[in-house]
């Protein structure tokens, strides 16, 4: 089984690691729009449009479904793609909301989500979030977070600095959802600046738990090939990967 992969970045590939840890697929096709990152502060036509440009791109693979592992995408032009695809297409906010629902939390607890400016303003996780039945809920667009991440900074006096410029007025969250697939690459940071340590939800983990609920399995194969393309400079992307994926 084949599996295509998309985000605007570097970031989803956070969601590749936790695919090839659950070796739900003997291949992956993971596609960077590097060349335009981030999406988080582009308009929802333009991040539509971008991405309806990636699926064409996913087109000339046979793949079996697709996982739009960026939030803004999954945010905004979700609909658009399912209606356009030859194949299945999974976003991460859904995911994201199933897995907090799955946790032990009260209706009380203090919700912290955590996404680019285009998550946020679509409101699609607060929404998901009250239906739960959850009735604190902050929402914060960190966006100075995700350049930082792909310069490769994850803690330090500057990632320190820049968390309590979004954090230091806050009350300590019970649960973070960690809404832009960079963010789980500093969740030790994130999750660590609060005192006690939150519940910290992220897509990748989130997305492998809704495929197994949707019937997906594990693969008798020992190993996934993973092939990686990007729209600009694919080379320091390949580089990103062997770093944050061992491989």
């Amino acid at each position: 089984m084949r599996a295509g992969v998309f985000d605007s970045g570097a970031g989803g590939l956070t969601v590749v690691k936790s695919l090839l840890a659950h070796r739900f697929f003997d291949e992956i096709i993971y596609f960077g729009d590097t060349a335009r990152v981030p999406y988080g502060p582009k308009d929802p036509a333009t991040i539509t449009r971008y991405a309806l440009e990636a699926l064409e791109f996913f087109k000339n693979f046979e793949i079996d479904l697709l996982i739009t592992a960026c939030n803004s995408v999954s945010a905004h032009a979700l609909p658009e793609l399912r209606a356009n695809a030859p194949f299945p297409v999974y976003g991460v906010i859904e995911p994201g909301i199933q897995a907090l629902q799955n946790r032990s939390l009260s209706p009380e607890a203090r919700i912290l989500v955590l996404g680019t400016k285009a998550t946020i303003q679509s409101g699609r996780y607060q929404k998901g979030i009250e239906a739960l039945g959850f009735t604190q809920i902050e929402a914060l667009a960190p966006s100075l977070l995700v350049p930082l991440v792909e310069e490769g900074i994850y803690d330090g006096p500057v990632m320190q600095s820049v968390l309590h410029h979004y954090f230091g007025d806050l009350q300590s969250p019970d649960a973070v959802i960690l809404g832009c697939t960079h963010f789980p690459l500093i969740a030790d940071a994130i999750g660590g600046y609060f005192s006690p340590r939150p519940l910290l939800i992220h897509s990748g983990e989130a997305v492998a738990e809704y495929l197994q609920n949707e019937g997906y399995r594990p693969r008798r194969c020992e190993t996934t090939v993973l092939k990686i393309f990007a729209s600009e400079n694919p080379d320091a992307l390949k580089a990103t990967a062997k770093h944050w994926l061992n491989r």
